[in-house]
């Protein structure tokens, strides 16, 4: 079996059938216009239109995270759109990596002939050691191999290091392409934008490239499969007037801190500000089209870590024009509430559906996870009410 093919780990095959037949069902190629195309929120937030399934970072449940085989797998388990983060290589190429640290993604530390790249870079305020891609062109890249960035917990994943590539954003959205065409429905592409305000102290500012190659691929109009996010507000304004305000843009926040953009210039704008209701709609005033929260921003956890009650974010971001996409939902215990575990195991899976069941009921938009084919489910599931149908 080809690894790129779902199914083909031993937890993708256990696992997966343990959540019954009717998954199976799910998982299978979707019907002709289904798929990013017809689960778009470009009706607005208060569209019929179903959650998006965002496949964060790929498949990052069933394969080493930002590789080829990972986006492919996400949307063949039915992902509505592949979500690559952007760095910058030191020949100004767009590769898709978490972070530009890639000691811990690559086997870059196994290379004699990087030894001598190692550093201590300051990113975003934060001293970071290892290996960083602005270091590196894009054919030494290539002589690396990706691996699993959590293998404690995903520890079948380990079996798939050292087969994948770093792969470049021009790789990624020809692959969008590929399997848009195989899959015979519209595969969305969901590029972030990683450390904007340090790739521009460097010289190599991850702006006009990522719309150069929007503008190449034709997908940079107010219908195109596409969003761009980031952390950063001063980035997310800079790319929406330089797409011509037609390529949609999300606001990502965070539970806690500020942008890093706001904080370096003295702005003293929290993520908790910008998402109040009076945020938001300045978000909206600013032409952004949604945000991207971490769940807890949706749901939070009560003091005994069990699954809380909604906050008003959905209901003010939509009242504001606002598409929400929450991040990140993974299926092990150690990331689901307390009272969603199941056994000791905390890399086991959890209640995964009742937690994405909960927060698709708020009414959010789509959802950012590391395991499609249990959120294409939930949201098949919350279609028929949220009761588990028979095969």
């Amino acid at each position: 079996m080809s690894p790129t093919a779902p199914g083909f780990t031993q937890r993708g095959i256990t696992r997966r059938a343990a959540l019954g037949s009717v998954a199976a069902s799910v998982v299978a190629v979707a019907t002709p216009g289904s798929g990013a195309e017809a689960a778009s929120s470009t009706a607005g937030p208060a569209s019929s239109r179903r959650p998006l399934v965002i496949g964060h970072r790929g498949a990052a449940g069933y394969r080493p995270e930002h590789t080829l085989a990972s986006y492919e797998l996400a949307a063949r388990m039915g992902a509505d759109f592949i979500e690559p983060d952007l760095v910058c290589t030191k020949d100004g190429v767009l590769v898709a990596r978490h972070e530009n640290e890639i000691g811990g993604t690559t086997d870059v530390a196994d290379h004699p002939e990087f030894a001598g790249r190692r550093a201590t870079k300051t990113v975003d305020g934060v001293a970071v050691t290892g290996w960083f891609t602005e270091d590196f062109t894009l054919a030494e890249l290539k002589t690396l191999r990706a691996k699993e960035r959590l293998p404690l917990v995903r520890q079948e994943n380990t079996l798939y290091d050292g087969l994948f590539q770093v792969p470049t954003f021009a790789e990624v959205l020809a692959l969008r392409t590929r399997l848009s065409r195989e899959l015979r429905r519209t595969i969305g592409v969901y590029p972030e934008t990683k450390h904007p305000t340090y790739f521009q102290s460097v010289g190599l500012p991850l702006e006009a490239r990522l719309v150069r190659a929007l503008n190449h691929a034709g997908l940079n109009t107010r219908s195109a499969p596409a969003f761009v996010q980031s952390f950063e507000l001063t980035n997310l304004v800079e790319l929406r007037a330089a797409l011509g305000l037609r390529t949609r843009a999300v606001f990502l926040t965070s539970a806690s801190g500020a942008p890093y953009d706001l904080k370096s210039s003295g702005d003293p704008r929290t993520y908790a500000e910008l998402t109040t209701s009076a945020g938001l709609k300045s978000l909206q005033h600013l032409r952004i089209d949604g945000v991207g929260p971490d769940k807890s921003q949706v749901i939070g956890r009560a003091a005994d870590g069990t699954l809380g009650s909604p906050t008003s974010l959905v209901a003010d971001a939509h009242a504001a024009g606002l598409v929400v996409h929450p991040y990140t939902f993974r299926a092990e215990n150690q990331f689901v509430p307390v009272d969603l575990r199941v056994g000791a195991d905390p890399t086991a899976f959890g209640r995964a559906l009742d937690e994405q069941l909960a927060f698709l009921r708020t009414g959010i938009d789509g959802l950012f996870t590391d395991q499609s084919d249990i959120s294409v489910l939930a949201r098949d599931l919350l279609r028929d009410g949220g009761q588990r149908r028979a095969a």
